[in-house]
């Protein structure tokens, strides 16, 4: 059996709405649960447990990092849901991790997402940092493929 190792967290890309976006600094928020449902049956004489069944599933936003460039196609979407444009502002996303040769190893394809904060970069005339816009979405689902 030959040994798998795994991959490196820094190689990865996003897809908006089946477009590339390159440059992201950090993706984060990728969770997803399902709440537990306590469940006692009424006919069991003596029972001292219950069932647990499962309740609502659900999604943390998800955080896209990104330097500030000439590209404001995020910003225009986020501009969208301020002003109320928001039946056609919902995306699908794919989180793509990447093996060393820069062959998609895993995906995750998140859908319906749409941008529910925005927040711009922090200036300082005595660093040296690239400035970052960070974009936190909201979605409706969360499917891993690979």
């Amino acid at each position: 059996m030959a040994r798998k190792d795994p991959y490196r967290g820094f190689r990865f890309r996003v897809e908006i709405g089946g477009d590339d976006k390159a440059g992201f600094r950090e993706v984060s928020g990728l969770d997803s649960s399902t709440d537990p449902i306590d469940y006692r049956e009424g006919n069991q004489k003596g029972a001292t447990t219950t069932h647990k069944l499962s309740g609502l599933n659900k999604y943390s936003n998800i955080t896209l990092k990104q330097g500030v460039t000439d590209d404001i196609s995020l910003w225009k979407w986020r501009k969208d849901i301020v002003d109320g444009k928001q039946k056609d502002a919902r995306k699908d996303i794919s989180i793509i991790l990447m093996d060393i040769e820069g062959n998609d190893a895993a995906r995750w394809n998140i859908t319906d997402a749409w941008p529910t904060k925005w927040t711009g970069p922090t200036f300082n005339a005595t660093a040296n940092e690239v400035a970052i816009d960070t974009l936190e979405l909201a979605h409706e689902g969360c499917l891993r493929e690979k």
